[in-house]
């Protein structure tokens, strides 16, 4: 009896080998199937944007006329009392119109200073946010590429698994039609079996 079985599994295992002789599954290559893979690109620099007018100058104050000195020649009182008090308060009104012109002198040098700063700041704050702006205009225009790139990389992969998915149904049903083949042989052998 184990004869018999041993034959009935060797008669089985050379009829497997046969059906999968005559019905290999089809494979094909992914880029014969698919065709080549999409080429990357290199991320383009984005043109410079134009640059904008330049605003009108500021109106500076001009102090030059605080540093000019006041002349009290014609406005002392006359007389003798007049004179007396120009002898007298000479000096100090002298004192007094020699700071003034001095102190306007160093308001206009520090109105210029603060005018200079305050140019060169804006500048270096201009330059700083024209940088920022262009890199952030490279930083998006690499996103749109990359968005392009990953929507073409994603159809690709769903291409990818539709090949999969339709390759392994192709094969299910090969394997499905070997199968009943072997069953009708496996019920023809039996049946011979069963006879002989």
């Amino acid at each position: 009896m184990s004869d018999e079985r041993q034959d009935a599994a060797d008669q089985l295992r050379h009829l497997r080998e046969d059906v999968r002789a005559q019905h290999p599954p089809a494979e094909r290559a992914p880029d014969e199937a698919l065709g080549p893979a999409r080429a990357t690109r290199a991320p383009e620099k984005p043109p410079a944007a134009p640059e904008p007018p330049p605003p009108p100058p500021l109106v500076v104050p001009d102090p030059a006329p605080l540093g000019q000195r006041a002349s009290l020649h014609g406005r002392w009182p006359g007389g003798l009392l007049g004179r007396l008090a120009r002898r007298l308060l000479a000096p100090l009104v002298e004192a007094q119109s020699d700071w003034n012109a001095r102190q306007a002198e160093w308001n206009s040098r520090l109105l210029a200073y603060v005018d200079g700063r305050s140019d060169r700041t804006h500048r270096h704050y201009d330059e700083v946010l024209g940088v920022h702006s262009r890199h952030m205009a490279d930083i998006d225009q690499r996103h749109l590429q990359l968005q392009e790139d990953l929507v073409g990389h994603v159809h690709d992969l769903v291409q990818r698994v539709d090949l999969v998915f339709s390759e392994s149904e192709r094969g299910r049903l090969a394997l499905e039609l070997a199968l009943q083949d072997l069953r009708q042989r496996l019920l023809e052998l039996e049946k011979r079996l069963a006879r002989g």
